[in-house]
């Protein structure tokens, strides 16, 4: 059962995206996705909303995200969302990985 939680991260003059850009400069996505239990780690950006960006987090239970939560790097994360005054919505949601057999239909692989 994995946890994927969706941060938005909103700014002004374009420091979201310049977060997520030295988030991923800095090596820490590449430490993060590193870590055990990470499952995904990506950004992207609202086509209708400059100003957010998107971090979708994924796990595989709430062991390694409260492992992760602990580590050297949040500590990194807190910095440069202050630095860029980032302020944040947070949703999560723990994977259903049936799929009702009426869903295929609408899914082209």
């Amino acid at each position: 059962m994995a946890i994927t939680v969706n941060l938005y991260y909103a700014g002004e003059n374009g420091s979201a995206r310049a977060f997520a850009e030295e988030m991923i400069s800095s090596g820490v996505v590449r430490d993060i996705k590193a870590e055990a239990g990470n499952l995904r780690y990506d950004y992207f950006q609202p086509l209708d909303d400059p100003e957010t960006i998107l971090l979708i987090d994924s796990w595989e239970d709430q062991a390694a995200i409260d492992a992760h939560h602990a580590s050297p790097m949040m500590g990194r994360i807190m910095e440069l969302r202050n630095k860029y005054d980032l302020h944040m919505q947070v949703e999560r949601f723990v994977s259903d990985d049936s799929m009702p057999e009426s869903d295929h239909q609408f899914i082209r692989k």
